[in-house]
């Protein structure tokens, strides 16, 4: 990310948008509404959990997103409202259409997410009041994008914000990013939340496919505790005010630095969730070379890193690089050990353990000593392909155990 030290560049820096955090009471003492606001009305693609509780706030913001066009996002912490019912289906619609009347737009054009307890009536007198005492306060300054980051946090314990700018059609294109998510993070064609916002100009169709091509590389492939969120959501906006041509094929070249620069944007703020895991001692990056596909060696990945016991070794520097093979085994997907070569050690040195199937002669004590490491690596070469896939995730410590004992006590 470019984070020139001159100046703090996050979402406002992007050309007409404004934002907003503020605490509306849901939360004690902390920001619990982000407000994102678009000046003109943009390309917009979201991704949603794929579990099969649906939070209210993605029934709805499914149905305003059918065409791919939206000028606000519209998020509250503390409360995820989900398991609400009706009463929960009416908050979350009363919220975008307060949002909706004070800049004068339909409501259709307001994403509503939520974040935070499962289960909890949806108070949403609070927050309906907060969205109308707060809307007009949206600020281009850099402090109100970084009130926005914050607001929307619930067991994290940072914001977690990206930027970057880039060149399509001889304009500077600027976008940026806030994500969230500590624990309950094992996304599937989402994550935990994380918008994203651009000025660069570009058909919603392709936004769209731009999105989802990406965040099977990037918030994809994370995982904390296995667990799918009911809130999961990721949502991108282009309101095209960079001045470039429209993107509107796939041939044109600025699609492509576009897709690469998402994905960049993606990735840091997939890692970014991942260094904050609930209760996690260690970040670890998982590799698979050499399958047969890439879908392959991303369901590996993603096998492997959600495995208790594989993240119950990381936490106790244990090189059982059994434990390893035995997950993949279990990914339900092709899988010849004997073809394997298998690495382990931290982000600067790996050590071989697995020599095409069978164990590799190597010092214990050496490899304990790089597990020691905050950022650790697995790196797995199956010899049989040309398929890749890199995935990141969080060891299993017993405070993540204490942590979520007591969740809602």
């Amino acid at each position: 990310m470019n984070t020139p030290k001159d100046m703090i560049r996050n979402l406002t820096t992007v050309r007409g948008i404004k934002c907003w955090g503020a605490h509306v009471g849901i939360k004690s003492m902390r920001r619990d509404l982000a407000i994102i606001y678009s000046e003109v009305p943009a390309s917009a693609a979201c991704v949603f959990t794929q579990n099969e509780v649906i939070a209210e706030p993605i029934k709805l913001s499914k149905k305003h997103m059918e065409d791919n066009m939206a000028q606000v996002i519209l998020c509250n912490a503390g409360n995820a409202n989900a398991c609400t019912g009706e009463q929960g289906y009416q908050g979350a619609l009363a919220m975008a259409e307060a949002a909706a009347a004070e800049v004068g737009i339909p409501k259709e054009m307001v994403i509503v997410a939520s974040t935070g307890l499962i289960g909890e009536p949806f108070p949403t007198e609070d927050i309906v009041n907060g969205v109308k005492e707060n809307m007009g306060k949206v600020s281009s300054d850099a402090k109100a994008g970084s009130f926005a980051a914050n607001a929307i946090l619930t067991t994290d314990t940072f914001a977690k914000e990206g930027f970057m700018d880039f060149e399509v059609d001889g304009k500077t294109v600027y976008m940026a990013g806030i994500s969230k998510g500590s624990g309950m993070i094992h996304p599937n064609m989402a994550t935990m939340l994380g918008f994203i916002v651009c000025d660069l100009a570009i058909e919603p169709a392709l936004l769209d496919k731009a999105l989802k091509d990406c965040v099977r590389t990037s918030f994809n492939m994370i995982t904390v505790d296995g667990d799918t969120s009911t809130n999961d959501m990721v949502a991108v906006l282009c309101n095209g005010m960079a001045g470039n041509e429209k993107i509107t094929s796939e041939d044109d070249p600025g699609y492509k630095v576009f897709r690469n620069k998402l994905e960049e944007m993606m990735i840091h703020l997939a890692k970014l969730i991942i260094s904050d895991g609930e209760g996690a001692s260690k970040f670890v990056e998982y590799q698979v070379n050499g399958a047969p596909s890439d879908e392959i060696a991303r369901r590996l990945v993603r096998v492997i890193s959600d495995s208790t016991l594989v993240k119950a070794a990381m936490f106790g520097r244990d090189p059982n690089w059994g434990r390893i093979v035995c997950a993949a085994g279990n990914a339900g997907v092709p899988f010849d050990y004997s073809t394997v070569d298998l690495y382990i050690g931290d982000a600067e040195q790996v050590i071989q353990v697995l020599d095409k199937g069978k164990p590799a002669s190597f010092d214990r004590n050496q490899v304990k000593r790089l597990l020691r490491e905050s950022h650790l690596q697995i790196r797995m070469d199956m010899n049989v392909g040309d398929g890749q896939g890199v995935g990141w995730g969080a060891d299993l410590t017993t405070d993540y155990v204490m942590f979520n004992s007591v969740y809602t006590t």
